[in-house]
């Protein structure tokens, strides 16, 4: 009776395994390069920056918080921040249609989109 039970704990953690694993490979598969990484500040797009262009750039926001965007080698990252808590510099550099980076001490969001975006009425 042990046996059997151990016998199918062990396929459910196997048959769960591989799930994680597939549905891995069909995210990494499925997702698109992105062409630029768009910034909102309190929810309104303030910048949109190529991702094929190496840039860096000090995102202000008021009361004197600020975010330092670095895009390099087609991928985004936020490397210095005036949150206290740093999360938004932890996580690792985006590249792909719909990664974001978030920043809710300073109201910052970098999200990524393709070409395909609609393009805002100034670009800055």
């Amino acid at each position: 009776m042990k046996n059997k039970k151990l016998r199918n704990d062990i396929i459910l953690v196997l048959a769960l395994i591989a799930a994680a694993a597939a549905a891995w490979g069909v995210i990494e598969i499925s997702g698109k390069e992105g062409a630029y990484a768009i910034v909102e500040i309190d929810g309104a797009e303030t910048a949109r920056y190529p991702l094929d262009t190496d840039t860096e750039t000090v995102i202000g926001n008021r009361g004197g918080s600020y975010n330092l965007l670095v895009i390099k080698d087609g991928k985004a990252s936020v490397t210095e921040a005036s949150c206290p808590d740093g999360i938004c510099v932890n996580h690792r550099a985006i590249s792909r249609t719909g990664e974001t980076i978030v920043c809710l001490p300073n109201r910052v969001v970098v999200r990524i989109v393709g070409a395909d975006a609609e393009a805002p009425d100034v670009v800055q």
